[in-house]
C-alpha cells in the first residue's frame, strides 16, 4: 500500500480493521483450519528431515523474547498487516535447530495474538490465524533441512535461497488465504509485496546479530532499539490511516445529509436521484470505471440535482413549459450544486465538477460550459444518460411517463448528439439484459463495494 492509499486500498484497510475486531466467519475458520493443518504437517516433515539436537537455551530464549516484541510492531496493509519479525527471526534460526525455528515462530506469533485478545483488540477466535501467520518460517527451515546445513554454516548462496524460499512460501500461502477469504486477486496482492523488500533490507542487519548470537547471547537484544523506532512509525501510520478513514466518513455523512435535504425539499427529485444512482452504478461497472471514479459517480448521481434547492418551487413544479427567464434560473442548479459541494471540500470537489457538467451534451449544445465530447467528465456523461432515462420513464408534473420503447428510441436517436455513444451503447445493454428497474437497490448509504471508503 502506498503512503497515500487509493480508494480501493482504503476500502480494503477499513474492511480489514473491521474484521480484525469481529469473530471469524465459518468460511474463515475453515480456511484457517486447513492452512493451520498444513503448517503442522510442514513442521512435522522438517522435523523428520532434520531431527533437532541439543542447543543453548539462553540465546534461544532471548531471541524468542525479541521475536515476540517484533510480532507486536504491526504496519497495516490492505491484506492485514506486516510485522518487523525479520530482525528477530533470522537470529532465531541461528540460535535453535532448524526444526525448532518454525515452532518458535509460531510461539511468538501466538503470544502476540494472545496479548491482543487480552487487551480486547481481537476476539478469541482470531487466535486461529496464528498458525497461518507462521508460515513465513517454513520456507527457510525447509531449505536448511533439505540441504542438511545449519544456518550458521551456510554460505551466501544458501542464505539467499533460504530468504527467497521464505518470501515465496509466505506469499503463496497468504495469497491463497486472501483469495479464499475475500476474493482478493493476485494483481492486487502483488501491489502489496513491497513488504518483502523491507524484510530483505532488515535481513542483512539481522544476519550481523545472528553471527554473534552464540558467542554473545546478549547480542539478541540488539534489534530492540530499531524495533522501538519502527513501533513509533507503525503507530503514526495507524493514526494517519484511522484519521483518513474518519475524515472520509465525515465527507460521506455530509453528502448523505445533503441527499436527505434534497429528498425532503422535493419528494420527486429525491426519488429521481436515487433512481439515477442505481442506474449509474450499474453503468459504471459496465464501462469499467475504477474505484475512485465509481466513488465520485456514486455521490454525483445522488446529488446531481442538489442545486435545485436554490431554485424556486414554482419553477420546479410548474406544470407547463418554462419561459426563457424561468429556464435560465433552472439551468443555474448545476453551478449552484457545484458551489455547495465545493464548500464541503475533499473529494466532494471532484463530485462538484461532475454535478456541474451533467447537463453538457456530447455535441457541445449543453450547459453551463458548452463542453464537447471527451471534454465532459466521463462520470458526468454517465449521469446525463441515466438522468435522461429516469426523467423519461417517470411521471412529471407536465406529462406522463414515456413507454419503454419510446424512451429507448430516444436514447438511440440521441447517441452521438446528446449522449456519449459508448455510454449510450453500454446503457442499452444493461436495460436489455437486466431490465431498467430490476437492478439491485443501491444507495450511497449502502454503496457499491468499490466505493466503501474514500
Amino acid at each position: 500500500m502506498a503512503l497515500n492509499p487509493n480508494v480501493q486500498e482504503q476500502a480494503m484497510v477499513a474492511d480489514m480493521l473491521h474484521r480484525e475486531g469481529t469473530r471469524m466467519t465459518l468460511r474463515e475458520i475453515l480456511v484457517e483450519t486447513l492452512v493451520g493443518v498444513g503448517f503442522v504437517v510442514a513442521c512435522a516433515i522438517i522435523w523428520l528431515l532434520d531431527p533437532p539436537g541439543a542447543f543453548a537455551l539462553a540465546p534461544a530464549l532471548l531471541c524468542l523474547a525479541v521475536l515476540v516484541v517484533a510480532s507486536n510492531v504491526r504496519f497495516d496493509t490492505p491484506f492485514g498487516y506486516t510485522v518487523a519479525t525479520q530482525l528477530a527471526f533470522v537470529p532465531m534460526l541461528f540460535a535453535v535447530p532448524v526444526a525448532v525455528g518454525p515452532i518458535a515462530a509460531f510461539v511468538a506469533v501466538a503470544a502476540s495474538g494472545l496479548f491482543r485478545v487480552l487487551a480486547g483488540k481481537a476476539p478469541l477466535s482470531r487466535l486461529l490465524l496464528t498458525l497461518g501467520n507462521s508460515w513465513f518460517a517454513i520456507g527457510p527451515a525447509a531449505v536448511f533441512a533439505v540441504s542438511g546445513t545449519e544456518p550458521r554454516d551456510a554460505g551466501a548462496l544458501l542464505l539467499i535461497a533460504a530468504l527467497c524460499a521464505q518470501f515465496a512460501v509466505d506469499f503463496a500461502v497468504s495469497s491463497l488465504r486472501f483469495w479464499f477469504d475475500n476474493g482478493a486477486g493476485l494483481a492486487a496482492q502483488l501491489r502489496d509485496s513491497w513488504v518483502y523488500g523491507i524484510d530483505a533490507g532488515l535481513s542483512g542487519m539481522a544476519l550481523i546479530v545472528a553471527e554473534d548470537i552464540h558467542k554473545f547471547p546478549i547480542a539478541a537484544l540488539g534489534p530492540l532499539p530499531i524495533l522501538a523506532l519502527l513501533a513509533v512509525f507503525a503507530r503514526e501510520r495507524r493514526d494517519r490511516i484511522t484519521g483518513l478513514l474518519e475524515l472520509n466518513n465525515a465527507y460521506r455523512g455530509t453528502a448523505l445529509v445533503l441527499g436527505d435535504v434534497v429528498e425532503a425539499d422535493d419528494g420527486y427529485t429525491g426519488e429521481h436521484c436515487r433512481g439515477v444512482l442505481r442506474l449509474a452504478l450499474a453503468l459504471a461497472q459496465e464501462v469499467g470505471l475504477d474505484a475512485e471514479q465509481t466513488r465520485n459517480l456514486e455521490f454525483a448521481a445522488l446529488l446531481h440535482d442538489v442545486g435545485k434547492i436554490a431554485v424556486p418551487k414554482e419553477i420546479i413544479n410548474k406544470p407547463g413549459k418554462l419561459d426563457p427567464y424561468e429556464w435560465e434560473i433552472m439551468t443555474t442548479h448545476t453551478t449552484a450544486g457545484q458551489q455547495m459541494l465545493d464548500r464541503i471540500g475533499g473529494f466532494m470537489r471532484k463530485v462538484g465538477l461532475i454535478v456541474r457538467s451533467h447537463h453538457e451534451r456530447w455535441d457541445g449544445g449543453g450547459y453551463p460550459d458548452g463542453l464537447v465530447g471527451e471534454q465532459i467528465p466521463l462520470e458526468a456523461r454517465i449521469v446525463a444518460c441515466c438522468d435522461s432515462w429516469s426523467a423519461m420513464r417517470t411521471d412529471r408534473s407536465y406529462r406522463q411517463a414515456l413507454s419503454y420503447e419510446v424512451a429507448r428510441a430516444e436514447i438511440v436517436a440521441n447517441s452521438g448528439r446528446q449522449f456519449d455513444p459508448r455510454v449510450a451503447e453500454a446503457f442499452l445493454r444493461i436495460i436489455a439484459r437486466t431490465g431498467e428497474w430490476d437492478l439491485p437497490a443501491t444507495s450511497a448509504s449502502e454503496p457499491a463495494v468499490a466505493a466503501l471508503i474514500f
